[in-house]
């Protein structure tokens, strides 16, 4: 396991997930949950504080695709050292004019989660989970949990096995 966390196996521990998410992780074999202090969420924070070393860490954000008037949301994951392209790799593959963050209220309304604890298990049905290339090789990554105090510790794999995951080089270079 990584870093100097408690991990325990997420499926019995539901009450450190968001609703959404403790559904979903439910049957990913080998998904682990730790609590961390709230305040120490942020990536950069939680990396220096647990141990757990940033190439390690993935990180979930969510991409609103414009075109038309019409409004597509998806989910992109990255490792932590890494990037996404959102106004060249991302909004191409989406199809969209114009892609960019979705505003934090916008995110953490649509998702059921906690800003800071987003992650792309447990997002709505429909949405598209793009996965870099170099995070879904991880042997283990650490992500997300739905809520700021606690992680999510899965095989890249399982990033790649999400519903409407696609697996593509995200990654700015």
């Amino acid at each position: 396991m990584l870093g100097s966390l408690d991990w325990t196996p997420a499926s019995d521990r539901p009450d450190l997930l968001a609703a959404p998410v403790a559904a979903a992780v439910r049957d990913v074999p080998d998904a682990y949950v730790a609590p961390i202090d709230p305040a120490l969420a942020d990536t950069a924070e939680f990396c220096a504080h647990y141990d757990v070393p940033l190439e390690a860490s993935a990180n979930c954000v969510i991409v609103a695709a414009k075109r038309g008037g019409e409004v597509r949301y998806a989910a992109c994951m990255v490792r932590a050292t890494d990037r996404a392209d959102i106004n060249g790799v991302v909004r191409r593959h989406l199809g969209a004019r114009k892609a960019s963050f979705a505003p934090m209220d916008e995110a953490t309304s649509l998702t059921g989660m906690e800003y800071g604890g987003i992650t792309p298990f447990g997002l709505p049905e429909g949405w598209p989970v793009l996965v870099d290339e170099a995070a879904a090789v991880l042997p283990q990554a650490v992500v997300g949990s739905g809520v700021r105090g606690s992680k999510l510790l899965v095989p890249g794999k399982a990033l790649a096995a999400l519903p409407g995951a696609e697996v593509i080089a995200l990654a700015q270079a």
